[in-house]
């Protein structure tokens, strides 16, 4: 060969090399943001219903959120609210609608913040008994069973074991039913003199639990349940969920979907909405 054709050959075979490794490059370049562009997003919801119920509840949000965002959710379901708070603790969920006493331990255990809440009304526990029960007030169920969804639920249990004992001195017997619907079920069977649970759950169950239910006690008042959001999820990310959410409250078909939950009027949340709850003294009350 001779010296001209063996340049040429040597500047061909490197050029190749060279594209070949563009190539390559831009591939894997690429490859990480198809991956994410495919992941989806896990989605936790503190299980205050059955498995089902919070199923019909929330995929149709998801899905509205999904539509207006691009981007795609997985909703995770637990068995029960201890075994979401593991999740939550673990930093399993990238969001979650969660309690706001959740919000405070999964923002110290794992840094979540809140995203959006319902900021058209509040949150209070309430104690119910049957319509026919002898219990007229709190001081009556001093050394009775009462049914809680789950020792950390904050206004179904938290809040009201924190008031009967330190405002009221009484001692109760707890039997916690792992759901709002079970507690609920409990004083109507019977099971238990009394119940702690919340305004909206109360409200969701069938007629002939809820009207045979009365609330004998309410519990101070708190900003509502947030959707918390993991820090490992980017700026962009969350800005587009909480777009999408809000977007969703302003249609009166998102409104419908969010009434489920029920969320009354969606705004924005900032970890300063859940402060006053660090002076109430849960913390004695909070179980591990």
């Amino acid at each position: 060969m001779s010296p001209s054709a063996n340049l040429r050959s040597n500047f061909k075979s490197k050029t190749l090399r060279l594209w070949a490794a563009a190539i390559v490059v831009l591939f894997l370049g690429q490859a990480p943001s198809l991956a994410t562009a495919d992941q989806s997003l896990k989605f936790g919801v503190v299980p205050q219903f059955d498995a089902q119920r919070i199923q019909t509840i929330w995929q149709p949000v998801l899905d509205a959120i999904e539509k207006q965002s691009g981007l795609h959710f997985e909703l995770v379901g637990s068995p029960d609210i201890p075994g979401f708070e593991k999740q939550f603790l673990a930093g399993d969920f990238d969001f979650a609608y969660m309690n706001p006493y959740h919000l405070l331990k999964a923002h110290q255990s794992q840094g979540y913040t809140p995203l959006i809440r319902d900021v058209g009304r509040t949150l209070f526990g309430i104690v119910v008994v049957r319509k026919d029960s002898p219990v007229q007030d709190v001081k009556d169920l001093d050394g009775k069973e009462v049914a809680f969804p789950a020792p950390n639920a904050l206004g179904a249990a938290l809040l009201p074991r924190a008031e009967f004992g330190e405002i009221y001195k009484i001692n109760i017997q707890p039997r916690y039913v792992r759901s709002h619907s079970s507690v609920y079920l409990n004083v109507v069977t019977g099971q238990t003199a009394a119940g702690g649970g919340v305004q909206k759950t109360l409200q969701k169950q069938p007629a002939n639990i809820r009207d045979a239910l009365k609330v004998i006690y309410k519990t101070p008042q708190v900003a509502p349940h947030p959707v918390a959001v993991h820090p490992r999820v980017d700026k962009a990310t969350k800005d587009k969920v909480r777009k999408a959410f809000l977007q969703l409250g302003n249609s009166p078909e998102g409104r419908e979907l969010l009434a489920n939950i029920p969320m009354k009027q969606v705004g924005r949340a900032t970890l300063e909405d859940y402060e006053p709850l660090k002076q109430m003294g849960l913390d004695k009350y909070y179980v591990q």
